[in-house]
């Protein structure tokens, strides 16, 4: 036995610094932290941020999803790929009735667009009669006219619509990619067995705070979009039936309203312009009341949806409302949907540093 002057058997024994687990270096994190800014950002400025969402969204599902499987007996590890398997047959299940249902729509089915279309041209024709002499001159006056309207827009934006529909069909296989992406990387710890590097570790929190972040968000846009259908509820059922005026399609627009409302800005914009359309297909007027509600509610519920927001992150309505005018004025739409979510982000990593 080997004995060391001024030191018992009993002393604390020193591991070297060498076999101590290594921090993350300051300089790595300083490092992951701008190369996350520059990542999502560069989601934005590239057009992927609906494969970003849609990769979120699977991956936070999964973790919600899971746990419901262990009353079942099922371990975590297979809890997690059972849900993921679930979810996977879900959102195929949903995008195939989706496309079927779409092209439904846009044939000759008694509610869809085609129905729609002929309602628009009855209206303008009543329209002509209620409209005052000075404006007459720059709306059609009849459903012929309109067609012919319509033929020549068409032709003049031909290229247009052309890519449009390019770019839906993008934004669709990004989804797809998103989806397939989140799904791996909700598993991949359950399948990676080795150790993580300090790099690794650092990117793997940054990943789980965005995660967070996200589904504070999304669960206080379900909640917006609640809000809104419920005004937009009593506005079809209620309040219109006061005036003897009852739109057609009223309990489907509901459905539309909370389907679309999920769809951060960009949703109420979808369900209000189809709820003006259909109100233009009774009268002029009633487009107009339903113009002006729309609006009065859309502008309540701008600082009703930053406040729901800012409470799940724990933000100031004021700060969000910067944020998304800011994220707007960079980005346009796709910015301010990714506002709030970048901002929650931003919050999350200030406070986990105690800087806030």
């Amino acid at each position: 036995m080997n004995f060391q002057p001024g030191r018992s058997d009993d002393a604390p024994v020193v591991v070297p610094a060498a076999l101590q687990p290594a921090a993350p270096d300051r300089r790595i994190e300083i490092s992951v932290l701008v190369l996350t800014g520059l990542a999502l950002f560069g989601t934005l400025w590239v057009g992927l941020l609906a494969a970003l969402l849609a990769g979120l969204l699977i991956h936070e599902l999964v973790h919600v999803v899971a746990p419901l499987f262990r009353r079942f007996g099922a371990t975590h590890k297979i809890g997690r790929f059972i849900a993921l398997g679930l979810l996977t047959a879900i959102i195929i299940l949903v995008i195939t009735f989706g496309i079927i249902e779409l092209i439904s729509m846009l044939t000759t089915r008694s509610e869809g667009l085609v129905a729609l279309m002929r309602k628009m041209a009855d209206a303008v024709e009543v329209a002509s009669q209620q409209l005052p002499a000075w404006l007459l001159a720059y709306v059609p006056t009849n459903g012929r006219e309109l067609d012919t309207m319509a033929a020549q827009w068409l032709r003049e934006h031909a290229r247009d619509l052309q890519q449009v529909g390019t770019m839906v069909g993008r934004i669709l296989v990004h989804i797809i990619i998103g989806l397939v992406i989140g799904g791996m990387i909700a598993v991949s710890d359950l399948t990676n067995r080795g150790g993580r590097g300090p790099l690794s570790r650092v990117m793997a929190e940054r990943v789980r705070l965005l995660a967070l972040s996200f589904r504070r968000v999304i669960f206080a846009q379900v909640r917006i979009s609640a809000l809104n259908t419920v005004l937009t509820a009593i506005y079809l059922v209620g309040v219109l039936p006061l005036f003897d005026i009852h739109l057609p399609l009223a309990k489907t627009m509901i459905v539309v309203t909370f389907v679309v409302g999920l769809l951060p800005v960009i949703g109420n914009l979808i369900s209000n312009t189809m709820i003006v359309i259909l109100s233009l297909s009774l009268s002029v007027y009633t487009a107009i009341a339903s113009l002006v509600f729309l609006i009065l509610i859309h502008k309540l519920e701008y600082f009703i949806n930053a406040k729901i927001v800012g409470t799940q992150i724990e933000a100031r309505a004021w700060e969000i409302l910067i944020a998304m005018l800011v994220m707007e004025a960079a980005f346009g739409v796709p910015g301010v949907i990714a506002a709030p979510i970048f901002y929650a982000y931003l919050k999350v990593e200030l406070k986990t540093r105690k800087l806030i």
